[in-house]
């Protein structure tokens, strides 16, 4: 399957920023047919144009086809900033400088200096990027990709930011079904990608939980989890792609049970697990030993970072800046403190995308 658009598609919403892309050049169409001898010239020039326009035809087909051959074209998005692409407000350090700043140029949301992992599987399945929940009834956006309802910071629990959680994200999902606003064919074709950062287990550290209690709270964390996957299954959506620190735990009984039933259910494999943590020491070795690739010199050190501790990425004081940024973002693997840099999604999704192909096949 062609990934033809990962940098022609990759696109912003229209109405909240000025989106950057690349074009998508074909090459000239190449057709080995030759005129039949001994027929009038006319005939030849006739059939020589029949033979271009037909190629041409072909040639667009072959690249539509591709794009789209997996059958999916929506994507819903739940989670938190490894996938957010917009939903926090303004207070949020995704909307200051100088996170953006490699695409579009200034703030957009994105907890990085351009793309996040929501926006290179968008490309993989030959769409836009869908459009954040926030800003769905901004004039001229467009909601035929599907909508993304990640909020950075969030966790399947409450955690230290004000913002809804999974389960309220599935909700606002939810009241968009009951406005019609999309079908059950939409749904039928479309895929939920769902992120679990660790921001619970930060809440839960941070409000004196011990570690006598970490246990306990894990399994109901994961409990909880797959009931919100099931959940997404049972609202129609076809496939759900889980990413986060805790793919290797849908193993875990409460998870695998939900996973049984759905899959059950639609007479289907339903999941994919997009194991985030194999997938960053892969992107890590493989750009530390292919020749030719960009290396990233100190795979451990953001791009940006603070001047001092107690403040981020982002961070001003009395409008003097609070961190540095690096010289060229795309040499680094991370972005900030936590989030990789578009360079280093990029890197995780080449090194995830096999298993994303996995669910066109199941």
């Amino acid at each position: 399957m062609a990934t033809i658009f990962n940098r022609s598609r990759e696109l912003w919403p229209m109405d909240r920023r000025t989106f950057v892309s690349g074009s998508l050049n074909m090459s000239r169409a190449s057709c080995p047919l030759a005129p039949t001898p001994g027929i009038c010239s006319l005939m030849e020039k006739e059939s020589h144009f029949f033979i271009v326009c037909f190629c041409l035809f072909i040639c667009f087909k072959t690249i539509a086809t591709e794009a789209h051959a997996h059958g999916f074209t929506k994507l819903f998005v739940f989670g938190d900033s490894y996938v957010d692409t917009g939903n926090r407000n303004f207070s949020a350090r995704s909307w200051n400088q100088p996170y953006g700043i490699t695409l579009p140029g200034k703030p957009a949301g994105h907890y990085s200096n351009g793309r996040v992992f929501s926006d290179y599987i968008a490309s993989w399945m030959g769409i836009r990027s869908p459009t954040p929940y926030r800003w769905r009834k901004m004039e001229n956006t467009s909601l035929e990709y599907g909508m993304n309802f990640a909020f950075g910071g969030t966790g399947v629990f409450d955690t230290l930011v004000s913002a809804p959680n999974m389960t309220i994200q599935i909700d606002l999902f939810q009241r968009q079904l009951q406005k019609k606003l999309y079908t059950k064919v939409d749904l039928n074709s479309s895929i939920a990608l769902v992120s679990l950062a660790g921001n619970d287990y930060t809440a839960y550290l941070a409000r004196n939980g011990t570690t006598e209690g970490l246990s306990a709270f894990t399994k109901s964390m994961i409990k909880q989890l797959g009931l919100n996957l099931q959940r997404i299954h049972g609202l129609g959506v076809r496939k759900i792609a889980h990413i986060g620190q805790f793919s290797c735990l849908v193993s875990q009984p409460s998870i695998g049970e939900n996973r049984g039933k759905a899959e059950q259910q639609s007479k289907e494999s339903v999941f994919v697990i997009l194991n985030m943590y194999k997938a960053f020491l892969s992107a890590l070795k493989k750009q530390a030993s292919q020749p030719g690739t960009l290396k990233f010199k100190d795979p451990l050190r953001p791009c940006c970072e603070a001047v001092s501790t107690g403040y981020k990425c982002g961070n001003t004081e009395h409008g003097k800046r609070m961190y540095v940024v690096c010289n060229n973002p795309n040499s680094t693997f991370f972005w900030d403190d936590v989030h990789p840099s578009q360079a280093g999604w990029r890197a995780v999704y080449l090194a995830l995308k096999s298993s994303a192909y996995s669910l066109a096949l199941m």
